[in-house]
């Protein structure tokens, strides 16, 4: 029997399986086509992004984030800040030992530069966030006692026994009894920064208020660069974290002191340095011009000149000469003569005009 012919639909799938379409009139998606046309996973946003969670908090940041960061100011150029909380460090671990009765070790984790706003969010809760004001900076910094210790403090103070771990109760606001220990605990780690920055330059931390809520903690804008310090507070088998955030507008009127190297430092001025200017000013060779006087004559005279025409001069042998370098008027004096030379004689203090000129010299 003889075949039958293709009908017209048989054929239209035909010519689509010929041209790489499906029977429904789709074109059949290649492997490059679905190559380029890849979703990225939310790891790859992460990594392109610079959000990866996994990294470590004090790791180089990467991608769109570590741009926007870029704009923040690093610690590391205020050599000095990092000399007052080394101090600190010492001072706390003797003072929270009195404070506590109990061996007490204090380490500086890190120093790093934060924006306000991210700091907040950052927050573990719950804590306590002491809002304390700087006098003689005229601004205010935020120290942050997280949970561990809070309850550490209070366990240490209240006679709790070692070897035992805090207690942590959840779902439930800070007592009175808890606050009132940690505040005094604040009061004690201001007293301790006081005495860091003293050697500095003297400033006074006052406590301004405990707050449990960071919305409520705002001493800057989120925008705000600041500079954390996290400290880590041992006792034994107990302890927690204290962070210490301080935003640069604080920090601005003393950031000279803080851009030294050294205590002491004196920037812009090198007593060699000086000495060899002052020795080379005192050599450096200056013309100056005795003006006897000066006319205005018209271009066709000046032209009509010939050798041997006289000027007459408005001067007489008692008139005044003035000196001049350059344009700059020094002095006045009298002509005359010494020995074989003529000689000027100084007959008036150096002008204003002159010492205004030395002084605007770089």
């Amino acid at each position: 029997m003889a075949d039958e012919p293709e009908t017209p639909a048989e054929e239209t799938q035909a010519a689509a399986g010929l041209a790489g379409e499906d029977p429904n009139g789709w074109p059949e998606t290649s492997d490059a086509d679905s190559q380029s046309e890849r979703i990225l996973n939310q790891d790859e946003i992460d990594s392109l992004l610079g959000f990866d969670l996994s990294e470590e908090e004090g790791s180089e940041r990467t991608g769109i984030r570590a741009i926007i960061n870029s704009a923040l100011v690093s610690y590391e150029r205020l050599p000095m800040l990092e000399i007052v909380f080394d101090r600190l460090v010492r001072l706390m671990t003797t003072s929270l030992r009195n404070f506590t009765s109990d061996n007490v070790e204090v380490s500086l984790d890190n120093i790093s530069s934060i924006r306000f706003g991210d700091y907040l969010n950052s927050i573990p809760l719950p804590a306590i966030l002491s809002v304390f004001r700087a006098e003689e900076l005229n601004n205010y910094g935020l120290l942050t006692v997280d949970s561990n210790l809070i309850y550490s403090i209070v366990d240490v103070l209240l006679g709790g026994r070692r070897g035992t771990a805090a207690m942590r109760i959840e779902g439930r606001p800070y007592t009175t009894i808890e606050r009132v220990l940690v505040q005094r605990m604040v009061e004690v780690v201001l007293s301790d920064a006081r005495e860091a920055f003293e050697p500095l330059t003297p400033v006074t931390f006052t406590l301004d208020r405990l707050e449990t809520n960071p919305r409520f903690a705002a001493i800057a804008r989120p925008a705000n660069a600041a500079i954390l310090v996290k400290l880590r507070i041992d006792m034994e088998d107990r302890g927690g974290r204290i962070e210490l955030l301080l935003p640069y507008a604080t920090l601005e009127p003393i950031r000279k002191m803080l851009l030294q190297q050294f205590m002491g430092e004196k920037f812009g001025r090198d007593n060699i340095w000086e000495g060899h200017l002052a020795t080379e000013l005192w050599t450096t060779q200056m013309e100056v011009r005795a003006v006897l006087d000066e006319q205005q004559l018209g271009l066709k005279q000046v032209l009509d000149l010939k050798v041997g025409d006289t000027l007459m001069l408005n001067a007489t042998p008692d008139s005044l000469i003035e000196l001049r370098a350059g344009v700059i008027p020094l002095t006045r004096g009298r002509m005359g003569r010494r020995n074989s030379h003529i000689a000027v004689r100084v007959e008036a203090p150096l002008t204003h005009s002159a010492r205004q000129a030395v002084q605007r010299t770089p």
